[in-house]
């Protein structure tokens, strides 16, 4: 044992949970807090969390190698199965901050989450301990609104809603890093990297890439000294938010489709095609001029998104990233398309913003076997049909041409992509 303080309950913890708060926590100076953690639904992890008495080893994985720590933050991990332990961890004074990562469906109406969270507040009300910030570490706009909204509307009991308003906080956050799921081979390569925790059954891969932006909303809630580790603390995350959605997550839709459509298997391979890194810069231009940061900020970002795609040693899929368009189409291209016709109503879709919507198209067309999205049009969906889904809007000439042009465009190079080569032929 650490002897870090379990202050922090975390809910759905895995890979990237792993990778970004506990490795964030790990690095804070002041008081070693420690994280309570819960599962989704699957008790394996926690098993064999328990087994390592929490710790495990976190893989750097950079273009030029890997390096190994070990995180050992947390201090007790449970299945999410277990209410008794919920409801004791959420009464318990000690704890002041529960965090989660639980995806876009843990937040829906119905959602178990919310009952959980409602009855762990429940338990932290007939406790009488104090005051406690429920921060969302998911890949959603405004989270902790949305967080909010999830819980608030489970509460039946209106004395306990009274309490909640009182006494929970809901701060934002906006997070970045990218894991890809850990594989049998990671496993292996880890157990021989220098600092690896001996015998670890569950390490995780990450890039070297953090970020972490945190609305200052805990109204004297005691938190981890999360800014000494590199946090950034920020009356309003919106800017951040934006920022991460239409530069990083859009050139992520857009090289998932056209790279699909091209031939390519992951990140790196696809923005290593002149044909998705051209549409990427465009997509990026387009973004830049929308964003409420400064240029300088901006072309940081960009430059570093640069760097991180092209690491070959990062395996980010792109059939993974492709799940949901229907969804992630609309906050991660079509926003960007719509303030920029807000700004300047004769300025066209821009091009990396229609070569995005083509490619997906084309993706929901040609590749049907590959979408994984129940909200996506069906294989004989033209434009029109697509512009409904993601922004009925936007049907417009202008748009319709522009998005057409696109996958003709797209199209030629996908034709070409599959011709032979003629490299390597001798006469």
């Amino acid at each position: 044992m650490t002897g870090r303080r379990p202050r922090i309950v975390h809910l759905g913890v895995g890979a990237f949970a792993r990778a970004h708060l506990a490795w964030y926590t790990q690095h804070a100076s002041g008081e070693p807090w420690g994280i309570t953690a819960f599962t989704s639904r699957s008790p394996g992890m926690a098993d064999a969390l328990t087994a390592q008495d929490g710790a495990y080893t976190l893989v750097t994985r950079a273009a030029t190698g890997d390096t190994a720590e070990v995180v050992d933050t947390i201090v007790a991990a449970h299945p999410g199965s277990d209410d008794e332990a919920w409801r004791r961890v959420l009464a318990s004074p000690e704890t002041t901050v529960v965090t989660l990562t639980v995806t876009e469906q843990g937040y829906r109406a119905g959602s178990d989450v919310s009952a959980r969270l409602v009855a762990g507040l429940d338990a932290r009300r007939a406790a009488g301990s104090g005051r406690i910030a429920l921060v969302s570490l998911d890949n959603l706009t405004h989270n902790g609104e949305v967080l909010r909204d999830a819980v608030v509307s489970a509460v039946t009991d209106p004395a306990l809603r009274a309490w909640i308003d009182e006494h929970v906080t809901f701060p934002s956050s906006m997070v970045d890093r990218i894991t890809p799921a850990t594989t049998d081979a990671d496993v292996t390569e880890a157990a021989g990297l220098p600092g690896a925790l001996d015998g670890d059954r569950v390490p995780v891969v990450t890039e070297p890439f953090a970020e972490w932006v945190l609305e200052d909303a805990f109204d004297g809630i005691d938190r981890p000294a999360w800014e000494t580790a590199g946090v950034r603390v920020v009356d309003d995350v919106t800017p951040y938010e934006q920022r991460k959605l239409w530069l990083l997550n859009g050139s992520h839709s857009l090289l998932a489709y056209l790279g699909l459509q091209l031939g390519h298997e992951t990140v790196a391979e696809a923005m290593d095609d002149p044909v998705c890194r051209s549409a990427v810069e465009q997509l990026w231009d387009e973004a830049a001029r929308e964003l409420p940061l400064p240029e300088a900020e901006v072309a940081a970002a960009r430059a570093a998104l640069v760097e991180r795609f092209a690491n070959p040693r990062i395996r980010h899929t792109l059939r993974q990233i492709a799940s949901g368009g229907s969804e992630k189409l609309p906050v991660r291209v079509v926003d960007v398309v719509r303030r920029r016709l807000a700004r300047d109503p004769s300025a066209d879709v821009g091009p990396g913003a229609a070569s995005a919507i083509a490619a997906w198209w084309l993706h929901c067309t040609t590749q049907p076997e590959l979408v994984a999205d129940a909200g996506a049009p069906g294989p004989d969906s033209d434009v029109h049909d697509v512009l409904a889904v993601i922004a009925p809007d936007l049907d417009t000439t202008p748009v319709v041409a522009a998005v057409t042009a696109a996958a003709d465009r797209i199209r030629t190079a996908a034709a070409a992509a599959r011709e032979p080569s003629d490299e390597g032929v001798h006469a």
